[in-house]
């Protein structure tokens, strides 16, 4: 999984859906590794004359095919459903891919990268895409761990933002309060402001880092 230093922001893999950690015979790779990568679907096809064609599989290479086939499915799904809510936010699903039995490719991981920093010097843009980047890193119907982690994240900056809309919103409140202080209300009014701001200013708990995965 490419963090990188997320004290700088930078554009975080959402995932790395391991789904074939737990299957015989695959490849055990490491979320640091550069692995080898092919489109997808076409991979399978142009790899088909290399397969056994006309051997008959025997029944613990039939279950590992039916394995690597559902692998496939879970992992594709988890990826897409990142990159359709992310957006203009997210990159194209990478996957990575292990060889069957028959000869085919099947993705058995991947990752989605997601832009995830604030946007400087507007902070309801922030907010904004602080909630696309959140719904986006928990779109899966199975989250995992950094999934969650980036989600978090994204919460975070979504409080500060906050805390800065509502620090902008008092100084105006504030210059207009000066203008009208002959006003019997102003005191009520800047009250009324900071009420709002000690309200919003409280940090947002972020949510827990469970892995659900298997």
């Amino acid at each position: 999984m490419r963090i990188g230093s997320l004290a700088l922001d930078p554009l975080v893999s959402i995932t790395r859906s391991r789904a074939s950690a737990g299957a015989a015979g695959g490849p055990s790779s490491t979320a640091l590794e550069t692995p080898n990568r092919s489109s997808g679907t076409s991979s399978r096809s142009s790899e088909q004359g290399s397969s056994s064609k006309g051997t008959e599989l025997s029944q613990e290479d039939q279950q590992r095919v039916a394995e690597l086939v559902s692998i496939d499915r879970k992992v594709r799904a988890h990826e897409q459903a990142h990159a359709s809510v992310g957006g203009s936010y997210a990159g194209a699903p990478s996957y990575d891919f292990e060889r069957g039995p028959d000869g085919l490719a099947y993705a058995v991981g991947g990752e989605v990268s997601i832009d995830a920093s604030p946007v400087a010097n507007d902070p309801e843009a922030t907010l904004s895409k602080m909630d696309i980047v959140q719904r986006a890193a928990l779109a899966p119907a199975d989250p995992s761990a950094q999934d969650r982690q980036v989600a978090a994240r994204a919460a975070g900056h979504a409080a500060q933002a906050r805390i800065e809309l509502a620090r902008l919103r008092l100084e105006e409140a504030g210059g207009g309060s000066q203008a009208d202080a002959a006003s019997p209300s102003a005191p009520a009014s800047a009250s009324s402001d900071l009420g709002l701001y000690a309200q919003i200013a409280q940090p947002e708990q972020a949510p827990p880092l469970l892995d659900t995965r298997a």
